[in-house]
């Protein structure tokens, strides 16, 4: 009989166990809230000139690089005035073939004497004259041309293309977005309550849950203007997914600290729906549990109830 009772306490008592005196520790309190995938840069693509747009190759979620042509702005008009503007060099070539053709029997006239050097200063005067007329005409006509140049649409920065407002054949203006890239990288925006503007600072370190499980992020800007009694922050995550821009994600982030009294999970014993914990001499206390706490890999757990400061708990 006595052989089975040392039995059965050696077996009860925990194998390897080692005692923690309890003390008060610092644990930060963690808020959850929800932040939004946006783009840093949001740039629109506007078109340049006005008239139909006769071809659009990009949709929304496609990606893109900067200066890639996404799309086609077609003006008529542009078309009749390269016309009318060559209609015009041609006339004024032809009149400056004559005023070189009098020009040359002035000259030779001058050297006969027959004309006089005043003659021949105002035929001068003309070919120059037509001259400047082709040039300006010329200038003018390379304008319209890079009016014309300037009806692709480029993409302004290298992203993903978020919105695509018009459609092919639709007529446009001058300066309307053809799409809305979102370039310069994602983050995640959060609107943080105002309460909590104290407690928050660029660079502290928070978590956001995601399909693929936790991951870790930074606080990278506070604003200072606060909109409707919230604080605006953007965060920076390693490996975010920005298959859709205005995702909503789970970001639990720190906004204070207080003293708890921490546990080795593993020294929680539950029976019958009560936790308890062995105390150094061998007597049990029933606790109520808090929160799971993570402190260098090793996982602890607040006790709410039942503990003071200066017990000895036997720990596995």
């Amino acid at each position: 009989m006595r052989a089975l009772l040392l039995v059965s306490t050696l077996l009860a008592a925990p194998a390897f166990a080692e005692t923690v005196t309890l003390a008060p520790q610092t644990v930060t309190e963690w808020k959850p809230v929800y932040g939004r995938v946006e783009a840093k840069e949001t740039v629109p693509a506007r078109a340049r000139i006005g008239g139909t747009v006769t071809e659009l190759s990009v949709t929304e979620g496609d990606l893109v690089e900067a200066g890639q042509a996404i799309a086609r702005v077609h003006d008529d008009k542009i078309s009749f005035q390269i016309a009318a503007l060559d209609a015009q060099i041609e006339a004024l070539d032809a009149q400056l073939a004559t005023a070189q053709t009098e020009l040359e029997r002035g000259e030779a006239l001058v050297e006969r004497g027959v004309a006089t050097v005043q003659r021949l200063d105002q035929l001068r005067t003309s070919v120059d004259v037509t001259r400047g007329q082709i040039a300006a005409t010329r200038a003018q006509r390379a304008v319209i041309e890079q009016q014309a140049a300037e009806g692709q649409v480029l993409a302004p920065a290298a992203g993903r293309v978020l919105t695509v407002p018009v459609t092919k054949g639709a007529v446009i203006l001058p300066g309307e977005p053809i799409a809305t890239v979102g370039g310069g990288g994602f983050f995640l925006r959060l609107a943080i309550p105002e309460r909590h503007a104290g407690t928050l600072s660029e660079g502290a370190e928070l978590r956001i849950a995601t399909d693929s499980g936790e991951v870790g992020g930074r606080i990278a800007k506070l604003y200072p203007q606060i909109e409707n009694g919230r604080v605006i922050a953007d965060v920076d995550v390693e490996g975010l997914d920005t298959a859709y821009v205005g995702l909503r994600l789970l970001v639990t982030l720190p906004v204070g600290s207080r003293e708890a009294l921490l546990v080795p999970a593993g020294a929680v014993e539950t029976r019958g729906g009560i936790d308890f914990v062995r105390l150094d001499g061998g007597s049990e206390r029933a606790v109520v549990l808090g929160e799971p706490v993570t402190r260098d890999g090793t996982a602890f757990v607040e006790i709410l109830t039942g503990l003071a400061a200066g017990d000895k708990v036997v720990a596995p």
